[in-house]
């Protein structure tokens, strides 16, 4: 079982990077394979909507989202961190989800990341700061790809792990994203008997 994790945050090194691995390092603890990306540092090219990929297959930008899209082809479980930005997902995951669109080729063909599971991490300053209309926006993004979404679950039940202030300091928070990644870990091994 391969987990990936994806901060959608131009802080290498800020709260939604921290939370992130948090969450990634509880599914490892469940016997999963994690790998970290994040979207800080990398020049990700806006879609332009050509639409060559429904043809090709392949985007026509060859820059860094190359290397997330093959992880996220080669994952069964994406984590995906955002900041709250004027209450959404940053400008830069949003980037990274309208490029993804090479993942859905045409009507007529499968998409590649169909029964896949997918949870989302918010972090914003404070409590109630967004967090829930950008967990909305990563679990639309999901079911866009055709994928399932999954939650934090019982002690809490957002639709993800919402983190407030500096994500090291929200025990709260934190203990979200551990109960993520372990329901994930658990979908995954229900589907596929790993």
């Amino acid at each position: 079982m391969r987990i990936l994790g994806l901060s959608g945050s131009q802080r290498a090194e800020g709260s939604t990077a921290y939370a992130v691995r948090h969450a990634l390092g509880a599914a490892a603890a469940e016997g999963a394979k994690t790998v970290y990306l994040t979207v800080a540092g990398r020049s990700i090219h806006p879609c332009r909507g050509c639409w060559s990929c429904g043809d090709t297959g392949t985007c026509v930008f060859q820059d860094d989202m190359t290397e997330i899209i093959d992880e996220m082809k080669m994952a069964d479980g994406l984590i995906i961190g955002s900041p709250v930005y004027f209450g959404l997902v940053s400008s830069q995951l949003k980037t990274v989800m309208e490029r993804c669109v090479v993942l859905r080729p045409s009507y007529e063909k499968p998409y590649a990341m169909t029964g896949k599971i997918g949870a989302g991490i918010a972090c914003a300053g404070f409590r109630h700061g967004g967090q829930e209309l950008t967990l909305q926006n990563i679990s639309t993004f999901l079911m866009q790809l055709h994928m399932m979404a999954v939650s934090d679950g019982p002690g809490f039940s957002h639709s993800g792990a919402a983190i407030a202030g500096d994500a090291r300091d929200d025990a709260v928070g934190l203990k979200m994203a551990e109960n993520l990644a372990r329901n994930m870990v658990a979908l995954i091994s229900a589907r596929t008997g790993t």
